[in-house]
């Protein structure tokens, strides 16, 4: 009887247990049962810059639409970043290098270090070096380095993989204990929204080869962010890893040095990639690494949200170039910095040489080349033509000038950044166009320097021009008295078809392959022939001479003077243009004459006339192969004959 009775009770239990969940499952009283929210996706946004190159202020940039419009400076960034941390905490600002080096603020980069205490100013976390912040040789370097330190302002933590510390000259080590000083280290941890985020920096193969007066030595790029890649994965707890990488893309994938790093470290989930100046609409992503850039002088701020996978890896959930107009306010904090450190620029650098910033030298109401078409197009350039003439046309006004004439002037792409837009020219707007280096005097601006060259390495001066400059567009040359034809169908390194000389009134000279003849160039032009050389594996060669033809072995005794100063760039530019007749451009600038003639016909002439030894080889290695190929199809014919006949 019990047991008949526990049965029954234990039946009535199973029954109401049943009745109770059904009726929490089919009830709509759902706050019986517990609500467990869905968890968000961890995120990390990190907006970031490269290749700012002293551009504090606003200023007019020719845009996509061809309009001039106020835009960029510092103290729109800083509005950008504090408005992007005030959405979200965790934002890490990240700058890829190349802070100095392209207005007049950068005169008073060993004085004041205006660029980088600026970056910390406006919110940088994280920022690297490029190869411009070596234009002022090692002692401006450390000189700026320990300027910036002493302010005691809030400044950027810096980082750069790859320096090779091994057995160091003492230049070296005085640069090196510059770094140490400021706090230079491979790596760094950031911690951001509770997430640990390391920042790697790198110095990239081309940024070295373009930097001549960079006294260090660096590791292969790679294999230095492998090594400390390796490194944090062994001794940090980081859950994202990025990379500040001064060294570019490049469309020829065997140049692009960031995308290579990509596909080589693939423990990388976030490349900003300075140096080269590219502007990506899209990231471009190779597995689980985006590679990213925004272009130059804060026109752009680049910003990308990354979203944690499941595996602990990244993908960008977000990206967008952020256009630094005038819908963003300039935060006035920022501009009474970039005030300050402005007003000693008249005094300081510009009276020396009897300017003011603001001074206006010519009016212009033409449009000239932009610096993308000094670069890009390999054609003769109105800019390009103005600037080459007013170095001859200055250091031949110049009070030290020795009465010979100069034969030819010479201007790379490389030194030039940026263009002459219409309106009223003033010195700063000139300053900008050959705003880079310092000379022997320790002075801004690099000077101009006297060389004799062959009328045999004339000719190769045109060729590099021709078959150099497609792949190192920073050698893509503008001259002035030196003219030429070449087709860019012939063999490479054998493309020029005619070259010759003018004279001031346009009348055709012809070149003396051994005779001796006057070239003014910038010293750092000068100082880049060795990379030309190393490009064309010794085969383009020109050696600097003095009058007498005796090998130059320091460009810097080549150094032309007037009033005791430096001629610089710049200022032969300003000289020129003060020069003008009713302070207006001429309008001989408002198109070419015909100094570089650019060809892509087919002609058979061409392919037999104006040969040089590298042709000749070529083809005299062609015809032995045509030959060989005739004699064994020969031989086997004859083989196949007989075995017929048998």
């Amino acid at each position: 009887m019990k047991t008949t009775i526990r049965k029954l009770q234990k039946r009535i239990l199973g029954f109401l247990l049943i009745g109770c969940l059904s009726a929490l499952i089919f009830s709509d009283t759902v706050f019986l049962m517990p609500v467990y929210a869905k968890e968000e996706p961890v995120t990390q946004e990190i907006v970031f810059t490269h290749d700012l190159h002293s551009h504090l202020e606003s200023f007019s940039y020719k845009d996509e639409e061809e309009l001039l419009s106020p835009i960029g400076g510092f103290a729109r960034l800083k509005t950008f970043f504090d408005q992007e941390k005030e959405k979200a905490e965790n934002t890490l600002i990240l700058d890829a290098g190349d802070f100095s080096m392209g207005t007049l603020y950068q005169t008073a980069y060993e004085t004041q270090a205006s660029e980088l205490r600026l970056l910390g100013l406006i919110g940088t976390d994280v920022t690297t070096l490029g190869n411009h912040e070596f234009d002022y040789r090692s002692e401006g370097l450390i000189n700026m380095l320990d300027c910036a330190k002493a302010s005691g302002d809030r400044l950027p933590l810096m980082t750069i993989c790859n320096i090779n510390r091994d057995n160091p000259t003492s230049e070296q080590k005085e640069v090196l204990d510059a770094f140490e000083r400021f706090g230079m280290r491979d790596y760094v941890i950031i911690e951001k929204g509770g997430l640990r985020i390391a920042v790697i920096g790198v110095f990239g193969k081309e940024s070295l080869s373009y930097a001549p007066t960079c006294v260090l030595s660096f590791d292969d790029p790679v294999e230095a962010v492998k090594k400390t890649v390796a490194e944090i994965e062994n001794n940090e707890d980081a859950d994202l890893i990025v990379c500040i990488s001064h060294s570019g893309t490049s469309e020829n994938p065997e140049n692009s040095e960031d995308e290579i790093l990509a596909k080589e470290v693939p423990q990388l989930d976030l490349i900003i990639s300075g140096h080269s100046h590219t502007i990506l609409d899209e990231p471009i992503v190779y597995g689980n690494t985006a590679v990213v850039s925004c272009g130059e002088y804060g026109v752009r701020a680049g910003k990308v949200i990354l979203k944690q996978e499941n595996k602990g890896t990244w993908s960008v959930e977000d990206y967008q170039l952020i256009k630094m107009d005038e819908s963003i306010p300039e935060d006035t904090q920022a501009l009474s910095a970039i005030s300050q450190m402005g007003e000693s620029i008249n005094n300081n650098y510009l009276k020396q040489f009897g300017y003011t910033k603001d001074q206006i030298l010519t009016t212009n109401s033409y449009e000239f080349d932009s610096v993308a078409d000094v670069y890009d197009k390999n054609t003769e350039s109105t800019l390009g033509n103005l600037l080459a003439d007013s170095y001859i046309y200055t250091v031949e006004q110049a009070d030290e000038f020795d009465g010979i004439p100069v034969d030819v002037a010479v201007v790379p792409s490389g030194i030039i950044r940026d263009s002459f837009y219409k309106g009223d020219i003033t010195v700063s707007d000139v300053f900008n166009v050959f705003s880079l280096g310092i000379g022997k005097d320790k002075i801004a601006g690099y000077p101009l320097i006297s060389v004799y060259l062959t009328g045999k390495e004339l000719k190769t001066v045109a060729e590099i021009d021709a078959s150099v400059s497609p792949i190192m567009s920073t050698a893509r040359l503008y001259t002035s008295g030196l003219n030429y034809e070449f087709n860019t169908k012939r063999i490479i390194l054998n493309k020029v078809t005619d070259c010759y000389l003018t004279d001031q009134s346009g009348d055709r000279k012809e070149i003396e392959d051994d005779r001796l003849y006057r070239v003014v160039v910038d010293l750092y032009s000068g100082q880049m022939l060795s990379a030309v050389t190393d490009i064309s594996k010794g085969i383009l060669k020109i050696v600097p001479k003095d009058k007498e033809g005796n090998l130059i072995t320091n460009l810097e005794d080549c150094i032309l003077y007037t009033n005791g100063h430096e001629i610089k760039n710049w200022t032969a530019v300003a000289k020129y243009m003060e020069s003008f007749d009713n302070h207006e451009i001429p309008s001989y600038y408002q198109e070419t004459h015909d100094r570089k003639i650019v060809r892509s016909d087919f002609r058979i002439s061409d392919y037999f006339l104006h040969l040089n030894a590298i042709s000749v080889i070529l083809y005299v290695v062609v015809i032995l192969i045509l030959l060989l190929l005739g004699l064994v199809t020969r031989k086997m014919i004859k083989r196949i004959q007989r075995k017929r006949k048998k």
